[in-house]
């Protein structure tokens, strides 16, 4: 849904894909620096209890890594370091990284009790909004902007419940924020299954 938007952000991202190349940054690294992010986000989401910070820091590292997953894609059409190999590691790292932080939401009980199933339904969610994209490109079916919760979203949505959490009432707040990532991503696979089979369907019978 905010893909346009995020073309546009990509564009302004330029001077620091530059400034990243001029210090001997590679897509590669800023891909490897996005998942060490993510990974000490969900540490900070883990042990959130120590000290209520720790949210705003695992929010700020959430953030920082998702500019990460921006900026090693700018990086790599700059500078024509696109490779097949690259893209799939991209992949490959962004789904660590989405579950490691909803590991760490759901160890440290921010989804208590029941909610822990919503936690668990929006991880789910979350790697199948990927498969289903990797899949339908696979068969030749674009999915670019296809789903109203793509990545993007998604780290918008989780790092808004987490700055409300700071300031009210934690476990409520994430849990309002995971329920709703629960929906719309699971919504989102739903939304790209229909545009698969529709395309498939159309292509069929035009050869037909």
């Amino acid at each position: 849904m905010l893909t346009k938007l995020k073309k546009k952000v990509q564009t302004m991202l330029a001077t620091e894909a530059k400034a990243a190349h001029k210090i001997g940054l590679t897509p590669n690294k800023v891909s490897a620096t996005g998942i060490i992010l993510a990974f000490l986000s969900a540490v900070a989401y883990a042990v959130w209890q120590t000290h209520m910070l720790y949210l705003l820091l695992a929010t700020c590292l959430l953030l920082l890594s998702g500019f990460c997953d921006a900026l090693d894609g700018v990086l790599a059409r700059l500078y024509h370091e696109t490779t097949p190999f690259g893209g799939l590691l991209d992949s490959l790292l962004d789904r660590y990284a989405d579950a490691a932080v909803y590991a760490g939401i759901i160890v440290s009980r921010l989804c208590d009790s029941l909610w822990v199933l919503w936690g668990l339904a929006a991880l789910i969610g979350s790697l199948l909004v990927s498969y289903t994209r990797a899949r339908a490109e696979a068969a030749g079916i674009e999915m670019e902007s296809i789903g109203i919760a793509e990545r993007a979203e998604r780290i918008i949505i989780l790092a808004t419940a987490s700055i409300i959490a700071v300031f009210w009432q934690p476990k409520t707040a994430i849990s309002a924020g995971i329920i709703l990532l629960a929906i719309l991503s699971n919504l989102t696979v739903l939304q790209r299954a229909l545009h698969v089979y529709k395309k498939l369907k159309k292509n069929s019978k035009l050869k037909s």
